[in-house]
């Protein structure tokens, strides 16, 4: 038996062959290789178990017209004579004489010659073998019965392959979590550990809170903490503690209001200093500082 074997494009690259589930497809080549020189393999279950498909995968072969089963276990591939070509001081005569026997090569192409009376196989979901078993009704069986869902090959078969079943399967999508950003604060927690700030909660507080000094407050929130240590945050907590710290002072009106309120009054408080060192009167002095 020679080594090295050929497939061609005509069989391999065909919708009936690329329609077969992937495991159907990697047994046909596997089967290709085990083959003799008249493409009879001795046996094929034992193919079939050491690449992991299922007998299933056999009898999708079988039916889409791939490979004829017989009674005796053996099966030969159908496009054999298509697929490779061997030079006649290589070739081997198959052993499996009364096999062949019962096939007759029409245009490069194996089928059950019809003047003969055809074992059985287990592998034949059929009641009988007759010319038309790799013709019209194997393609009516795979039109029934495979073409669906590409899984089973009649009602009370089990499913071709683990592998098969589990592609049907959406495909789980790893999800990578990025570092957030630190802003560069952070708060000290009761369990004496630190909540960093990322720049992102921070861009959205200052959103959020528009009239409120968001870094000022932050940096209010450390000391605070850092003062009152049995008051502290757990981590659970901090975020809903900085919160409610910022929307009080955004209820209050805003440090940034009450900030400018704070310098309007010490420069008014300023300016009625000035007025009296210079000598102007009280009635002079026109600022709301007091």
């Amino acid at each position: 038996m020679a080594n090295r074997r050929m497939f061609s494009k005509d069989v391999v690259e065909t919708d009936k062959f690329l329609n077969m589930p992937l495991t159907s497809q990697a047994l046909y080549f596997h089967l290709g290789m085990e083959a003799d020189d008249d493409g009879f393999v001795a046996s094929p279950k034992k193919v079939q178990r050491s690449i992991g498909c299922s007998e299933g995968d056999l009898q999708i072969l079988a039916s889409r017209g791939f490979i004829i089963p017989f009674e005796s276990g053996i099966v030969v591939l159908v496009h054999w004579k298509q697929n490779n070509y061997i030079q006649a001081d290589r070739y081997r005569k198959t052993v499996h004489k009364e096999e062949a026997a019962l096939l007759q090569n029409d245009n490069y192409v194996y089928r059950l010659d019809p003047t003969c009376i055809h074992p059985v196989s287990s592998l034949d979901p059929q009641d009988s073998i007759g010319k038309d078993r790799v013709g019209k009704d194997s393609i009516e069986l795979d039109k029934d019965n495979i073409d669906k869902d590409n899984i089973y090959v009649c009602s009370e078969l089990s499913p071709v392959s683990k592998m098969d079943t589990e592609k049907t399967e959406p495909e789980k999508v790893e999800t990578v979590e990025v570092e957030p950003v630190p802003s560069g604060y952070k708060i000290i927690l009761l369990d004496k550990s630190f909540y960093e700030i990322p720049l992102e909660k921070l861009n959205f507080w200052k959103e959020s809170y528009p009239a409120v000094d968001v870094e000022q407050e932050i940096r209010n929130m450390e000391a605070w903490a850092d003062a009152n240590p049995t008051r502290r945050k757990t981590r659970n907590g901090v975020v809903r503690f900085i919160t409610n710290w910022l929307k009080r002072e955004q209820d209050k009106g805003g440090s940034y209001q009450r900030g400018s309120s704070q310098k309007g009054a010490a420069f008014n408080a300023f300016d009625y200093i000035q007025k009296q060192i210079s000598g102007g009167g009280e009635n002079d002095y026109t600022g709301t500082g007091f």
